[in-house]
């Protein structure tokens, strides 16, 4: 995991942040796939506030609290992304336990239009392919998800339903959800 430390209107000492990173490293006896985390640090009203910001496996955490004294803060702060951590890691077991079924994309063949037979029509060529898992979620959940890798889109298979579904950014702004009929 790697560590990052912003500071404004305040200095840092060298003991505080050691004890951070001490503190910050046992996180990862809860759930070890914590990528990275930032830890800012300001002065603001006669206290101090810490916002610790962590990816947890591409999910952004953050933590956030306030105290006149800096470490008191930082306990605070990092009580509330310990709090998430174990949310999280008890989210992801609970979704393993839960059984997915194997998903078909076979499709009807009278729903495959005959060929054509106009050679006007340009070529279109595949030109990538991509596999990947489709998971179970909420279309909230995948909107987040989506929000979290940058794409115009998302599929998924949804917890309700079980039907493969597809949530996508709107050009008006909002989200549009796809589901089959």
């Amino acid at each position: 995991m790697e560590v990052r430390f912003v500071t404004r209107n305040v200095e840092l000492p060298g003991d505080i942040k050691d004890y951070m990173e001490k503190k910050l490293f046992k996180i990862e006896k809860f759930f070890d796939r914590i990528l990275d985390t930032q830890v800012a640090l300001n002065y603001k009203r006669g206290m101090n506030v810490v916002e610790i910001t962590s990816n947890v496996n591409g999910v952004v955490m953050r933590g956030e609290d306030y105290a006149p004294d800096l470490r008191k803060a930082f306990d605070k702060a990092l009580k509330n992304i310990e709090r998430q951590v174990k949310k999280h890691k008890s989210y992801l077991t609970d979704k393993v336990r839960m059984k997915v079924q194997d998903i078909s994309f076979d499709i009807d063949p009278e729903l495959i239009p005959a060929p054509a037979t106009d050679r006007d029509e340009p070529v279109r060529e595949i030109v990538k392919r991509k596999k990947f898992t489709v998971d179970v979620m909420t279309p909230v959940e995948a909107t987040m998800q989506m929000d979290l890798l940058g794409h115009s889109f998302f599929l998924f298979k949804n917890d309700e339903t079980g039907a493969i579904n597809v949530v996508y950014r709107r050009e008006e702004g909002g989200y549009g959800l796809l589901e089959p009929r």
